[in-house]
């Protein structure tokens, strides 16, 4: 088959005839177009094919448990709290901020620091599509979190679905908020480092330092395609 022909209709064809002809479970089904997803990439990167069948499709996690676990992460993503903080979230600690917006206002764990932070709107609607999860009601909880083995162990099965070579913990989730989320858009270092909880600068300057440090390595190979440009 041309691979120029595989478009969006074929993907869901093919997901169609993985789950019925060849009987394929949630999980097998998703790791085989997952896998399929790399040959794709291959054919991107080579210039055999100008457009991504892909974009558009969303099929990976249909896996209650997988989508569940990558909702809470990215939660701790755009609040910076760390597991521990965000298991033991309850409604109470929800209220009105001083600009009139939902704040989250609780206690790091680690640091037995104060913890106010202003709720993005990606975090509230992640908290609204819990609230009336059985697990939540049942224990007074604002999101259904894990045990922090399960966790990180279905957060390795998602790199892997994903085709993510690093590794991935729910620790990630606390530098990706310091670092993507805050630094990366101008968000002052210490408002940075009271939303994380930490006692001195000093240590919200770490990932400031790991923000720079990309940045060199990004500006080094722009010098490079330049370089190869004859620019």
């Amino acid at each position: 088959m041309d691979i120029k022909k595989i478009d969006y209709a074929f993907l869901n064809d093919f997901e169609f005839y993985l789950r019925t002809e060849k009987s394929c479970g949630n999980n097998s089904a998703v790791k085989y177009l997952m896998n399929f997803g790399k040959i794709i990439r291959n054919c991107l990167a080579n210039g055999w094919i100008d457009k991504n069948p892909y974009l558009n499709y969303d099929s990976t996690f249909k896996n209650e448990r997988l989508s569940q676990v990558r909702y809470i992460f990215l939660f701790s993503c755009f609040t910076g709290l760390a597991y521990i903080d965000t298991q033991k979230l309850t409604q109470e600690n929800i209220n009105i901020g001083l600009d009139g917006s939902k704040w989250i206002f609780a206690k790091h764990q680690k640091t037995i620091t104060n913890s106010n932070i202003p709720l993005l709107y990606q975090a509230e609607q992640i908290i609204e599509k819990y609230k009336n999860h059985p697990a939540c009601l049942n224990k007074g909880r604002l999101l259904p979190v894990l045990s922090n083995q399960k966790m990180n162990v279905y957060l390795k099965e998602i790199a892997d679905l994903c085709g993510i070579n690093k590794e991935l913990t729910y620790h990630i989730a606390r530098h990706t908020f310091a670092t993507t989320i805050t630094l990366s858009n101008e968000v002052p270092i210490e408002s940075v480092s009271k939303i994380l909880g930490h006692k001195n600068i000093k240590r919200t300057q770490h990932y400031a330092k790991i923000l720079y440090k990309k940045v060199s390595e990004d500006m080094i190979l722009l010098k490079q395609k330049f370089i190869k440009k004859g620019c």
